[in-house]
């Protein structure tokens, strides 16, 4: 009798514990949900923000002058029609640059050499390109070719923003790449397939989605970026189509519009911060709609 009584009072007092550890993982689970909760309601509140005020302040500048006509004086109705053609130039230009090697090399760390010494180095150059800040990149261009060449150009633009683009997709390309099953790679193989056509039309395309989706979070950033033009393809307030002088851009018309006093310039920055937002947003809402699983 008395040997039951302790095994009763033991198999209660483990019910208590895990009673007690039951409730006090609910607290702990609560209290995360409620900060991840609260995170994400401030960043949420932010971005509406943000959102909230391009349009509302961008909307009022969009005009058929806007993109018709070249980047005024102060206090006189202009456009914006130089610096978003130098920016699609530019971007475009990196981006054709940029997205070739930037897959090509993922393709080798993922599929060729991914523990060889090679590979190693190269994520290791990758990882701090992709930390370095623009401006680094933008100071080291003008180093080697503004500086050598005496003159802002929009070439010199053109390189800072592909070693911009080429890391992201690197990146991307990789871990896309590297999510693809083996069991595909093998079928292949099983088929006779070398090892190119494999990567072409199995991994590549099994990958597609990824990839495509971190060409244009590369092209999203070099959208934006103000700094490395600064100091390479620097401004133009002119119609320019020549890429070995100096061309305008949106970014760095925004920054020199949005610090000037006069009301038509920050009114024309403010249309194109717009603009880039939009055209962002079409893009990745295009890579949504042409990458859908059929």
């Amino acid at each position: 009798m008395t040997g039951t009584a302790q095994k009763l009072i033991s198999a209660a007092e483990q019910t208590r514990a895990r009673q007690a550890m039951y409730a006090r993982r609910k607290r702990v689970n609560r209290v995360a949900l409620a900060l991840s909760l609260a995170a994400m309601v401030f960043g949420v509140f932010w971005l509406v923000w943000i959102l909230w005020e391009t349009v509302r302040l961008g909307l009022g500048g969009l005009s058929l002058a806007l993109f018709t006509e070249m980047t005024p004086p102060p206090n006189e109705v202009g456009g914006i029609s130089n610096a978003i053609f130098g920016s699609f130039v530019m971007v475009l230009m990196a981006t054709f640059i940029g997205t070739p090697i930037g897959i090509m090399a993922g393709v080798y760390l993922a599929e060729y050499d991914p523990r060889g010494w090679l590979a190693s180095v190269t994520r290791f150059v990758n990882d701090i390109l992709l930390s370095a800040p623009s401006i680094v990149i933008g100071l080291f261009v003008y180093a080697v070719v503004v500086a050598r060449f005496r003159s802002f150009s929009g070439y010199a633009g053109i390189v800072a923003l592909a070693l911009i683009v080429i890391p992201v997709v690197i990146r991307t390309t990789e871990n896309m790449l590297v999510l693809v099953p083996a069991s595909l790679r093998e079928a292949a193989y099983a088929l006779g397939a070398p090892k190119w056509r494999v990567i072409t039309l199995v991994t590549l395309r099994a990958a597609r989605a990824g990839v495509i989706t971190g060409v244009l979070l590369a092209v999203a950033r070099i959208a934006g970026e103000t700094a490395p033009l600064l100091f390479t393809a620097l401004n133009n307030q002119f119609w320019n189509s020549d890429l070995s002088k100096p061309m305008a851009s949106l970014p760095v018309t925004i920054f020199k519009f949005a610090m000037s006093p006069y009301e038509n310039w920050q009114q024309l920055a403010w249309a194109g911060v717009f603009l880039i937002t939009v055209t962002v947003l079409g893009l990745n809402i295009l890579a949504r709609v042409l990458t859908r699983q059929k």
